[in-house]
């Protein structure tokens, strides 16, 4: 059995036979003063309930824990990681698994959850402690051509750039894979978007605002090896101001992909030209959208639906759920088509082209419960029924383009 439980309160430790759970600065105070010795970045443990005795310390994983095997009454972890306690040894799942939640500071300390603990992980996700990868698990079959966008490493394989609640970035190929390409830091964005090539250079890019400045950052692609070139600064500043940052793909003609954004005082749709050459950057903006855009909360660049050879945009309504398919026009959009309601309880969409290479660009649906739902193109604009993807699992994440 595999279960992932986060503290527990007193009524479960005093179930489970344990005398104190203490949690400190919180106006209960620890029978003894032993759980402050536990240093900073060391999870901590002790064979008593109130903390106290000799004490167990660690700041790496550990497949056995010799001497101290079923040993744990009272555990404090000061990293910044997650602990996973396993009642198996080496990390297995056949027994339970017990998830301590980081606390730095050392203010929390309390019974395990469990006194068969065998061995601990120090994991830097949640997700991690269920026995999921970091990232999710992503499936794509290769297209008979290059696509124009949703290929990061030019294999002809719809891939998914994914970043966790740590502020990692991981790449998915498409064979439930995971290769992490940015190793911290990505959580400062407050977005981030890609479709297709922004710089001219052939090679698909990622552009994120920085939540804290408002500035925008374009990160080239490598191509062939996935990561990035170094990062160049496209917006000095005020894109705080925008909502709705969506990768489009080529709205103007020139081949390169163009950036839309929604004003949040107006509710204005604008259209920002990518502009390549030796000094990468958009272009002056173009109003495509005279108001009323605040309508939408979600909005999705998602490559040509109606077969008309021109990128086009999809839009989820607020009030209603209802998914709009908005034509693309040379620097314009066309008159919006209905594809469907019941879109609401999608939490996420990832659109990255023909993932199921048939010829139509497809869609997938997360759901705030983290659940994959893959929708296959149409010849006609629409998708065929929704079909669950059992084997994925999207939850505790941070973002997925």
């Amino acid at each position: 059995m595999r279960t992932t439980l986060r503290r527990r309160l007193a009524a479960t430790a005093t179930a489970l036979g344990l005398t104190t759970l203490g949690v400190l600065g919180a106006g209960a105070a620890p029978a003894q003063a032993a759980a402050s010795d536990c240093p900073s970045g060391y999870f901590c443990a002790w064979k008593t309930d109130n903390a106290t005795g000799t004490m167990y310390k660690t700041n790496v994983s550990v497949a056995t824990l010799g001497a101290w095997d079923n040993q744990f009454r009272s555990v404090s972890n000061r990293t910044n990681k997650f602990a996973c306690l396993h009642n198996d040894p080496n990390y297995g799942y056949a027994g339970d698994v017990w998830q301590i939640d980081p606390n730095p500071s050392g203010t929390e300390w309390g019974g395990p959850g469990s006194t068969s603990v065998s061995s601990l992980r120090l994991v830097a996700t949640e997700r991690e402690c269920t026995g999921l990868d970091a990232y999710p698990e992503w499936h794509a079959d290769p297209q008979a051509t290059a696509p124009s966008f949703g290929d990061f490493n030019a294999d002809r394989t719809a891939d998914v750039l994914t970043r966790d609640k740590a502020g990692r970035l991981w790449f998915l190929p498409g064979d439930g894979t995971g290769k992490l390409i940015g190793a911290g830091g990505w959580n400062a964005m407050s977005a981030l978007t890609r479709h297709g090539d922004f710089t001219g250079d052939g090679k698909e890019d990622v552009i994120a605002r920085e939540g804290a400045t408002g500035k925008l950052w374009l990160y080239p692609g490598k191509g062939t090896t996935p990561g990035f070139g170094t990062r160049l600064l496209i917006g000095a500043g005020g894109w705080n101001a925008m909502t709705q940052l969506t990768a489009f793909g080529d709205m103007n003609g020139d081949s390169l992909s163009d950036l839309l954004a929604v004003e949040k005082s107006t509710g204005k749709l604008w259209m920002y030209p990518g502009k390549g050459g030796t000094t990468p950057g958009l272009g002056s903006r173009v109003l495509i959208g005279a108001g009323g855009w605040n309508g939408m909360n979600a909005l999705i660049g998602f490559g040509d639906m109606n077969k008309d050879g021109k990128a086009d945009l999809l839009g989820r309504e607020t009030s209603s759920g209802r998914l709009y398919l908005y034509p693309g026009k040379p620097s314009a959009l066309g008159s919006r088509v209905l594809i469907g309601g019941g879109w609401s309880g999608m939490s996420s969409f990832l659109a990255n082209g023909d993932y199921s290479a048939d010829g139509n660009n497809d869609l997938v649906a997360i759901t705030r419960a983290g659940v994959e739902t893959d929708y296959l193109g149409k010849a006609t604009p629409g998708f065929q029924p929704g079909i669950a993807a059992p084997y994925a699992d999207w939850a505790d994440l941070n973002g997925n383009f």
